[in-house]
């Protein structure tokens, strides 16, 4: 679970900038909501759960960075709780980060490096969370996520302040840190590494005995085995489902209802104009007169912008009220005021003076009602439909809440009751010769039907607003282990195998003491001295990188042969009782790597990686013994407690 969490800290990425934001933007915005424990009053210990030089890290700041890092989680783990958080040490987790965090911006500011208003400003503006329906920062949307988190203005820029003054303090190790030649050439020399010998199953059906078990033995390996032979729970689904269909009869928009819809829109079907843009923002009134004028005196905008040291954001077809919403209404006008090709009026919004520049103007020609009819029938017959539908599940809904079995439902609608198969938890057909999947118009009812007793008709929405599912569970079967006398000769062939086994394990130690003492010197003439006809031995001559890119299903065998030392062999065992594997490895060689080779480029750059992070967490620990580090344990054992719900 706290994987994802920790590796991700140890980056140069996470360290760097996801230390900065911490306690605000990292997970605030990456989260739907934050674990409501923001406010610590009367915690035991002081309101401080450290002191870094002369900061205070208070107790409300690691009560609400340690519910975000849980909210970050759940993206992955939807199952974590904040007490599994705590016994696995993230609270630790998060104390740490808090300090390294408080510690590189304290020491960023006593070595003079500086975050500003307008870079702050753009951090912001690149922020996607915080743009339009147009792909630009809009304010109402800005506003709108910091109510959401419950932020403010302040507390958000100096949060992007910080993670700024990281990345000017950390940014340096990770461009700096370069590896030896010598080092990357032998790195890259192990990913070139080939290995050459030969392996062997030695099967336990080999030596597996050809009597059948009396019944006693059958008996006493069923009982000792018996998680073997467990089958899952299985249910069985009685169902009907509604929709379009059912409701299409009472859809069809009267023209009354066409010529309303006309005259509501009517700012929909009438004339627009849309304007193309190309802006961007200065910090003051003057700045962005100047520009101005420079432009319409004959410089290119694009030399303008580049001149002054800024960016242009382009935008294609932005309507009047769009371009309110994202700037301000003084920007809107000043721009739906200008002719093509000139830049308009500077005037300002929250983040500065914008300097816009109309590219491209389109206008709309307004349609008449005989003109838009098709599209908003159309839309009429959307929207009722929806209603419909929605009207006619809430009927089945009461109808199910006041009793009414799934027969009589299905009957007074007119609908066709089916039933499924049996059914396992994880959405497959039991007992299929190969594994066949759920319906998908019983997806949606799986886990509910998993959690439910028979009887009890349930309602579910197979596709929003569209199609849903009525459905009960008809017999349950619940998970047990199937009776010996139905699998009897399953179970006599795993006895049969589990008595060859420990015969092949003795014939395996009998071929690794013919080749370590040297009585044969291939696999191959030692499995010729054994009395039962064995398989031959397979010849093996792989390269690592070719293990590599099986991207972890390597078999076992090959994966013990790249983990041995040349010139030896071992034996592993098969698994359900198959038998055992001899491994015999014979050469381990490396080819010559040229200068030109990629393989050494890629090396570099992994270790330069990881390096840089060596590197980066030096550096923190230096500052963190440079300014001096203080650690209220009680505070936090008290936070601790509050977060797991003791008294």
């Amino acid at each position: 679970m706290l994987t994802f969490f920790r590796n991700f800290f140890k980056t140069k990425i996470g360290l760097g900038i996801t230390l900065a934001f911490l306690v605000l933007i990292g997970f605030a915005f990456a989260s739907s909501d934050v674990a409501g424990t923001a406010t610590f009053g009367g915690v035991a210990g002081g309101d401080r759960v450290a002191v870094v030089g002369d900061e205070r890290i208070g107790t409300a700041e690691l009560s609400e960075a340690a519910g975000r890092a849980v909210d970050q989680i759940r993206q992955r783990d939807p199952t974590v709780t904040m007490q599994a958080f705590i016994a696995q040490d993230g609270l630790d987790e998060v104390v740490d980060q808090l300090i390294d965090r408080a510690a590189i911006a304290k020491y960023a500011k006593m070595m003079g490096l500086r975050a500003g208003d307008n870079l702050v400003n753009s951090e912001i503006m690149s922020i996607p969370a915080f743009r339009g329906a147009d792909g630009n920062f809009s304010q109402d949307a800005y506003e709108g996520v910091l109510a959401q988190q419950r932020l403010t203005d302040a507390e958000v820029r100096e949060d992007l302040a910080t993670g700024l003054l990281a990345q000017q303090l950390l940014t340096p190790i990770e461009r700096g840190t370069i590896m030896p030649e010598a080092l990357i050439r032998r790195y890259a020399s192990l990913l070139r590494e080939r290995r050459t010998g030969s392996l062997v199953l030695v099967p336990s059906a080999v030596f597996a005995p050809e009597g059948d078990p009396t019944d006693a033995q059958l008996k006493a390996f069923y009982d000792k085995n018996r998680e073997r032979y467990i089958r899952p729970e299985r249910r069985v689904l009685r169902y009907a489902t509604f929709g379009a269909d059912s409701v299409d009869d009472r859809i069809e928009p009267t023209p009354a209802e066409i010529s309303a819809r006309y005259e509501r829109d009517a700012a929909v079907y009438g004339a627009k104009e849309t304007r193309s843009i190309a802006q961007f923002i200065v910090p003051t009134e003057q700045a962005a007169i100047a520009i101005r004028d420079r432009v319409n005196a004959g410089t290119s905008f694009e030399a303008a912008a580049r001149e002054a040291g800024f960016a242009i954001a382009r935008s294609e077809a932005v309507s009047r009220s769009d371009l309110a919403s994202s700037t301000s209404a003084a920007v809107a006008q000043a721009v739906f005021s200008a002719p093509r090709g000139q830049v308009a009026n500077p005037a300002r919004a929250p983040l500065g003076w914008y300097v816009v520049r109309v590219t491209d103007i389109q206008t709309t020609a307004a349609r008449s009602l005989a003109q838009a009819t098709p599209d908003i029938r159309e839309q009429l017959r959307t929207e009722k439909r929806a209603a419909a539908i929605s009207d006619l599940s809430a009927e089945i809904d009461d109808r199910l809440g006041q009793g009414e079995s799934l027969s009589q439902v299905a009957q007074g609608l007119g609908l066709e009751l089916r039933s499924s198969p049996p059914l396992t938890a994880d959405g497959q057909v039991y007992g299929a010769e190969s594994q066949q999947p759920l319906s998908p118009v019983l997806r949606p009812a799986i886990d509910t039907a998993f959690q439910m007793e028979e009887e009890q008709p349930q309602l579910a929405e197979v596709v929003r607003g569209q199609a849903y599912l009525i459905f009960e569970v008809t017999d349950i079967t619940p998970s047990a282990a199937a009776p010996l006398s139905e699998i009897k000769e399953q179970v006599t062939i795993s006895w049969r195998l589990s008595e060859g086994m420990a015969k092949a394990r003795e014939a395996a130690d009998r071929i690794l003491e013919r080749l370590r003492t040297g009585k044969a010197d291939t696999l191959q003439a030692a499995i010729s001295a054994e009395a039962e006809r064995l398989p031959a031995a397979e010849q093996v001559n792989l390269g690592r990188e070719q293990i590599m890119a099986q991207q972890g299903r390597v078999p076992p065998a090959l994966a013990l042969m790249f983990s041995m030392a040349e010139g030896t062999s071992k034996k592993l065992e098969a698994g359900n009782d198959l038998g055992w594997f001899v491994v015999d490895l014979k050469d381990i060689s490396t080819d010559p790597i040229a200068d030109d080779d990629p393989i050494l480029a890629a090396t570099r750059a992994q270790l330069q990686g990881a390096m840089s992070d060596e590197h980066t967490r030096q550096l923190v620990r230096a500052i963190r013994d440079e300014l001096g580090v203080e650690r209220n344990d009680t505070a936090i054992e008290a936070v601790r407690r509050q977060l797991s719900g003791e008294s």
